[in-house]
């Protein structure tokens, strides 16, 4: 594998903060129900917690999709031409990006992350188990569109989006996202999104609240993340980790919950908390069949297969770029 300098296409000021995480903080901080976009969760350190978190037992996301691209690479080898370009939204997961990548005949692979260091080093991962395949990191927030490496620019596309991570966002910004992936891949491109299945309450709550507390610390680490970049002092003691279901909404909330009254400040501003009061940091939000082609068809990708694991716990769909339409 050759692996290609990252591009640089995250703002930071002149102190080398990220303007986006600080604007998204102080906003959502600044709401009556805080709220911190959950792609914050993923620096260096959250992004190996979450790693940590798909070997847990009672994460069952990652084993299910695991078993879908398994099982079914010769069905999407027969589904994808021959030479594209492979780009993943989000670092390269250890296991689930090397199966898509042996089963298909890939050209390129663009990982597309807003933590670099993560996105080097999984970069680097790949190397070591694919001799010759050209890599072209990109630190980039791809939730907005993103202007591929001129590499591949020749190159038909293929989008990877594991881990139902779309399930982060409520509906309209998962629409919006799969919009501007549609903009940065182009018409005719193709995508490969793993979803998450609505099922039983207690085994999706414990799937984001595990006995042994990784995801509390995956959570915490975002205060830890926003006293050490934003020049913080939130007491990270005073927070614990709280995971909910709601039904009306179809995800799990994940919450950091005050549990005394607290005063801090983060980038020179200051809040105030009361004892009970949340900072909302992720929802994950399940899906059946029908709901998740509307999604995708509302952003201008047309569903063309799906595969589930063999509990029906995971979805794997496949989806095509359409050109876009004056007229019904």
């Amino acid at each position: 594998m050759t692996t290609e300098k990252g591009l640089e296409l995250v703002n930071r000021d002149e102190s080398g903060v990220d303007t986006a995480f600080r604007a998204d903080v102080l906003s959502g901080l600044a709401q009556d129900q805080k709220a911190i976009p959950a792609r914050w969760l993923y620096d260096e350190a959250g992004s190996q917690l979450f790693e940590d978190i798909t070997r847990l037992g009672e994460y069952y996301p990652t084993r299910a999709e695991t078993e879908i691209l398994k099982e079914r690479g010769a069905e999407f080898a027969r589904h994808v031409p021959p030479g594209c370009a492979v780009v993943e939204f989000g670092s390269g997961s250890s296991v689930k990006t090397p199966l898509l990548l042996e089963a298909i005949d890939p050209a390129a692979y663009v990982p597309l992350d807003i933590s670099g260091d993560f996105l080097r080093a999984s970069a680097a991962d790949l190397a070591t188990k694919f001799p010759g395949l050209p890599v072209y990191p990109v630190e980039a927030d791809f939730m907005r569109e993103v202007a591929l490496p001129e590499q591949v620019a020749d190159l038909p596309k293929l989008g990877f989006f594991p881990g139902s991570t779309i399930g982060n966002m409520v509906a309209r910004t998962a629409v919006d996202l799969l919009r501007n992936m549609r903009a940065t891949l182009g018409v005719g491109a193709q995508l490969v999104i793993g979803l998450d299945l609505i099922k039983d309450r207690d085994v999706l709550l414990a799937a984001y609240d595990d006995a042994a507390g990784v995801t509390a610390r995956f959570n915490r680490n975002l205060l830890t993340r926003i006293n050490r970049e934003l020049g913080g002092t939130i007491p990270e003691e005073a927070f614990e980790h709280q995971a909910l279901w709601s039904d009306v909404r179809a995800r799990v909330e994940m919450h950091l919950r005050a549990v005394r009254d607290v005063t801090f400040t983060v980038a020179g501003e200051t809040f105030a908390m009361k004892a009970g009061e949340t900072i909302h940091t992720e929802n994950s939000h399940k899906f059946e069949e029908r709901t998740a082609w509307m999604m995708l068809l509302a952003a201008g990708w047309l569903p063309r297969a799906d595969w589930f694991d063999s509990q029906q716990r995971f979805c794997v769909m496949l989806a095509e770029a359409e050109p876009d339409r004056a007229a019904p």
